[in-house]
């Protein structure tokens, strides 16, 4: 990343004129600032790649202001400037940690050598970050993509075909099932590796904020629009945009995001110029675009240029087998972040978890296991550490009614001998009959006709199991008997 925004610190108004003159010359662009508390306000609204100090200034001395430049902005090289060329002065500076040193009158040559080294520590420093960013993307890809599953094999098929290429993917599934990180990998394992991976939840932002933050404005664009701001896309230059929601993206940005994937360049608000942009765009949504398309909600064009290679994430529900890959993992990062000494999971509540239908995916799986660790009095997790489970009252399957039958009635005939057992068709049928209508006449507020209505039965034979059951006595069941 070269050299750009410079910040000049000087009580001489001529010499200030002279440095913004040469070093706009060299494509800088240059703020100037006449003390020290102006330059602390330009510092704290704006980034700068390098800042030149005047020594003595009216309010405060540049060495105290270099104080407080290392540290609230350690990175940012300084050059001290001085007409006293004194051996404490220089010596001073370099021991607070300035980049260089130069006296006045100096040789506009001489700052220009300052300068290109200048240039050399910033491309350094970026390209030290980049490889630390790198290596921090590289853990967490490995880190989160889990499962050994048939449908996550698939997944990962995919990726292994798409990810080399610049082509534009389009995730989609539920929440939660871990589009983001799908995304991460894709980046990861392309040529951008290395490059800015810059994530925006488009249904996260105003959408009277969201254009800015894609494409970024220029001074007075707007009210309050104080100072230029770079804009998602050029933050990811070099690298991937992920565009996180994007079913939930205005038609009006639409267009203009349709133009970007078409040209390639973008326009800030309130400029005129283009901006070329080399970026790979990845989108996801949990939403249907095909029916949003259907509805006029979303761009075809828009839909198809995006859709170019769609990888569909399956529900946590769809990949059971996976799940005590990621329990065991989630307990890890817990035991880690928390300090928890969780060692495992019983085989009884890992066999619920694996039953469970799981509507918040990998993400509410997640959040489960580390209340779980975190509340947990055991060292291995048990079935009553997760309430989601302990709580269920509603079956979770189709065939779950009928399983929850089965286990009540296995345990009940386990405590008698079945020779002591007689007309046992009649009796359950009974004990099924009597919580059933209870339900449907408190539900229909006693309205038999409704309630016949509901269980498909005749309203006649609907009076006759209430009288054979004993639901109407007292009427504390809320029966009502209809005229007829």
């Amino acid at each position: 990343m070269a050299l750009q925004q410079v910040l000049v610190v000087d009580d001489e108004e001529s010499l200030r004129w002279v440095l913004a003159k040469a070093l706009g010359r060299h494509g800088l662009q240059v703020d100037l600032a006449d003390c020290a508390a102006a330059a602390l306000d330009r510092l704290q609204h704006k980034t700068y790649d390098l800042a030149l100090l005047d020594i003595k200034m009216p309010d405060r001395s540049g060495l105290e202001l270099l104080d407080d430049i290392r540290q609230q902005w350690p990175q940012l090289p300084v050059i001290i400037m001085t007409a006293e060329s004194s051996m404490k002065n220089a010596i001073e500076a370099m021991k607070r940690g300035a980049y260089d040193y130069i006296t006045k009158p100096f040789d506009l040559d001489m700052l220009e050598a300052l300068l290109l080294k200048a240039q050399e520590l910033v491309r350094t420093r970026h390209e030290v970050e980049r490889l630390q960013s790198a290596v921090k993307e590289q853990q967490r890809s490995e880190r989160t993509l889990i499962g050994t599953s048939q449908p996550m094999q698939e997944v990962y098929k995919l990726l292994g075909r798409v990810a080399a290429s610049d082509i534009t993917v389009l995730i989609t599934g539920e929440s939660g099932t871990g589009k983001e990180l799908v995304a991460r990998a894709v980046h990861q394992n392309s040529n951008r590796l290395g490059q800015p991976f810059v994530a925006l939840n488009c249904a996260a932002i105003p959408r009277e904020l969201l254009e800015s933050e894609l494409f970024g404005f220029e001074k007075g664009a707007f009210t309050g629009a104080a100072e230029r701001k770079i804009g998602k896309f050029e933050q990811a230059s070099g690298g991937t945009i992920f565009l996180d929601e994007i079913g939930d993206m205005p038609l009006e940005l639409q267009a203009k995001l349709l133009r970007v994937l078409q040209e390639r360049e973008i326009s800030r608000m309130g400029g005129n110029r283009a901006i070329p942009i080399d970026v790979r765009i990845v989108a996801a949504t949990n939403q249907d675009l095909q029916q949003r398309v259907a509805t006029r909600e979303f761009r075809e064009d828009l839909f198809y240029r995006l859709n170019v290679v769609p990888i569909q994430l399956p529900p946590l529900r769809q990949r059971p087998e996976d799940i005590p890959l990621l329990v065991d993992f989630f307990i890890q990062r817990a035991n880690q972040e928390f300090h928890t000494h969780i060692h495992g999971c019983s085989a009884a509540a890992l066999q619920g978890l694996q039953n469970f239908t799981w509507p918040g995916n990998v993400r509410e799986l997640e959040n489960t296991v580390q209340r779980a660790c975190l509340l947990s009095q055991n060292q291995v997790l048990q079935l009553s550490d997760f309430p989601v489970l302990r709580d269920q009252s509603d079956p979770v399957e189709d065939d779950g009614l009928e399983t929850l039958i089965a286990n009540k009635l296995r345990s009940a005939l386990l405590q008698k001998e079945i020779e002591e057992i007689n007309d046992l068709y009649t009796m359950v049928l009974e004990q099924m009959e009597r919580p059933l209508l209870r339900i449907v006449l408190e539900k229909t507020r006693g309205n038999q006709l409704r309630a016949a209505e509901v269980l498909g039965i005749n309203r006649n034979t609907l009076r006759k199991k209430i009288r054979l059951l004993g639901l109407e006595a007292g009427r504390n069941d809320g029966v009502t008997t209809e005229p007829t």
